[in-house]
Order: structure tokens, then C-alpha cells, then sequence
């Protein structure tokens, strides 16, 4: 099995990135958000994951260790192939993901598109024990309560994004941790 890729950066998109490793091109999958941090030109370092099916060898890569093991996990999950896993990992960080997770937020999992509410379900249920979120991470990703849940489902039913609601919200919740759900939903639609 291959641990990782480390050579020069051959072609780079959004998705895909060449690494030219000694004399061979290999074509690494990868998610939106580790594409800004692989340079154009110049060495790189990716953790791969190989994907082995009948038809093909599919390579999936990624810039952290922990990226790869979510990855993973997600993949282990029913319903949730390789594609959807990149796509999930291309919409949220770790940090997010792993926040969203360990508070069962199945409302940021619904936000990426393809993913229904069985699914983010499932994938709540079955990595929730597996996910080791810090306390930093929690406390700095999402506020504690179901007040700063439901608030953020109002408004994803209201048609904001997840990932806007959450920003207001955490700062709504940071200025005043005890505030109720229908007072916190008015004020992040004068911020919104």
C-alpha cells in the first residue's frame, strides 16, 4: 500500500494534481480546499489513499494525515463512496467536519450537495465514537446547545448556507452563551 507521494507538481486543477515522482506521473485526486495549498510548481507531499476496483486504480490524496483517516472513516461509512467522501472533505475542513460530527449536526453534513438526511444520519451514528474532537476544537468550531442547533437549522431551512449561519452564530452565541433560540435566529438575520 502506498503511505504517501512526495515529488514535483507536474499539472495541478482543482481536482487533480500530477506528481511527478521519479519518472512516473502518478494522478492524485484531491479536495477543493488542500487545492489552494499545493503550489503550481515545486515539490509536494500527499497522503494517499488507493481506491481498487475491477476497472480501475483511483488514487486519492490528501495534504494531512488526518484529512486521509476522515477520508477513510467516510468511506467506511454504508452509502458514502469515495467521491462523496472527497466532496464532503472538499466542503468542510477537519475542524468542521469533525465538530459537525461529535455534535451530531446532521444540518452542515445536509448543506453539501448529495448528501440527504439518512445519510448525514448514518454518518453521524456511525463515526461519532470514532471522531476524538478536542475540547479546543469544539469550543472554538460550535457553541455548545441545542439553542445554537436549532438556530442553525432555521436558518438553513431560511435558505442561508451552513457554513454562514454557523459564523454568525458563534458569534451571537460567543457575546451571549445563554441567548435563546428565537432571539439568536433575529439577530443573525440583521447580521446575514
Amino acid at each position: 500500500m502506498i503511505d504517501y507521494i512526495s515529488g514535483n507538481v507536474a499539472e495541478l486543477t482543482p481536482t487533480n494534481a500530477v506528481i511527478d515522482c521519479g519518472g512516473v506521473g502518478y494522478d492524485i485526486n484531491i479536495t477543493l480546499i488542500d487545492y489552494p495549498n499545493i503550489p503550481a510548481a515545486g515539490k509536494a507531499k500527499l497522503y494517499v489513499h488507493e481506491s481498487i476496483r475491477e476497472d480501475a486504480h483511483i488514487l486519492f490524496g490528501f495534504l494531512s494525515k488526518r484529512s486521509r483517516e476522515l477520508f477513510q472513516l467516510l468511506i467506511g461509512v454504508s452509502g458514502v463512496g469515495p467521491n462523496t467522501a472527497r466532496l464532503i472533505l472538499s466542503s468542510m475542513t477537519v475542524e468542521q467536519l469533525e465538530s459537525a460530527i461529535a455534535s451530531g449536526q446532521d444540518s452542515a453534513l445536509k448543506a453539501v450537495k448529495g448528501i440527504g438526511g439518512k445519510t448525514a444520519q448514518r454518518i453521524i451514528v456511525d463515526l461519532k465514537d470514532k471522531i476524538k474532537a478536542s475540547e479546543t476544537t469544539l469550543l472554538t468550531s460550535t457553541p455548545a446547545g441545542e439553542s445554537y442547533d436549532d438556530s442553525v437549522a432555521a436558518l438553513v431551512m431560511l435558505g442561508f448556507t451552513a457554513q454562514q449561519s454557523q459564523k454568525v452564530l458563534k458569534k451571537i452565541f460567543a457575546s451571549e452563551p445563554s441567548i435563546t433560540t428565537e432571539k439568536a435566529i433575529k439577530q443573525a438575520l440583521k447580521m446575514l
